[in-house]
């Protein structure tokens, strides 16, 4: 009988961990767990790496980097790692975990030692774009503006508590100081040579997001039209089981997808305006975190999602 590759969740506790753990039942894997009073022992962390094959970090950016260098120390008996935190996103050495991205993009995490899982605003501003770039309609140099807004969970502690107290804000726009940690990740995986202008926003929701992406069709190229923009959309992603290019639908809820590991992209266009608005509705907990993770984990051990 073959053994089940091992996996510990290094931050286990935590949203993202927490939603990681869930869907392993879906994998033929043994999950490697130490004590909560231990969790942040570095001996017993690093012994538990030592027995693992693959090491997911679900911890702050400063916490992941050094994880991996702890990771590091282990020499041969390091094992893979999949890094959930902002902080390998756009580093060197390290693959980009959308498996969408590229039709070579499945194959490049299959054989990956390290994975960066995608944050969740860049994975619906991404598959957006690069589709577009890549065909030759948008030029890299377009100036993209992303408008995005999101359930409250996946905020932190803080902002979560903000809104499940009574009285809670509505709705929110926030990283208004056009510095948001997501946009350099965006701006390198979309294929951007031009930093995107982005708005994040958070809605009195606990799951499921938005982004949206205006667009005036004359200053794309070729005298485009919203249809041939879901035809490159619908061409890239034909095969995918998490990403599907949908018609236009005139109203969308942003919680619709809760729950759920899948994604929606459409083409809201207007042939008299020349106007075209790109959405990607997902579960900012699914395919924008944990679910997207889970595809990771799947790919870098060969396994098959039940």
């Amino acid at each position: 009988m073959t053994q089940q590759p091992v996996i510990f969740i290094d931050g286990e506790a935590g949203t993202t961990g927490l939603g990681i753990r869930e869907r392993l039942s879906a994998l033929p894997v043994t999950l490697h767990s130490i004590d909560p009073a231990h969790r942040k022992d570095p001996a017993v962390r690093k012994d538990a790496m030592a027995a693992a094959d693959l090491v997911v970090l679900c911890l702050p950016d400063e916490a992941s980097r050094e994880a991996v260098e702890m990771a590091n120390t282990l020499g041969q008996a390091a094992p893979r790692l999949l890094d959930a935190s902002t902080a390998f996103r756009t580093a060197p050495g390290w693959v980009y975990g959308f498996p969408e991205l590229s039709p070579a993009q499945a194959e490049a995490i299959q054989g990956a030692p390290r994975v960066s899982n995608p944050g969740c605003y860049p994975t619906g501003a991404i598959a957006l774009l690069r589709p577009l770039i890549d065909a030759g309609i948008m030029d890299a140099h377009y100036p993209v503006c992303i408008n995005a807004v999101s359930g409250y969970s996946g905020g932190g502690r803080m902002m979560i508590e903000a809104h499940e107290r009574d009285g809670g804000p509505a709705f929110e726009l926030y990283g208004l100081a056009l510095e948001h940690k997501h946009v350099s990740e965006i701006h390198l995986h979309a294929g951007l040579a031009r930093r995107p202008v982005f708005v994040p926003s958070v809605g009195h929701f606990a799951q499921g997001m938005i982004v949206s992406i205006p667009l005036h069709l004359d200053d794309l190229n070729g005298g485009v039209t919203g249809e041939d923009l879901h035809t490159a959309l619908a061409g890239r992603y034909t095969a995918q089981d998490h990403v599907h290019v949908l018609p236009a639908d005139p109203k969308l809820s942003a919680e619709a997808l809760a729950g759920s590991d899948k994604m929606e992209l459409r083409v809201h266009g207007n042939p008299h305006t020349r106007q075209a608005v790109l959405t990607a509705r997902l579960d900012n907990l699914g395919k924008g975190a944990s679910g997207a993770a889970l595809q990771n984990i799947a790919l870098m051990l060969g396994l098959t999602q039940a």
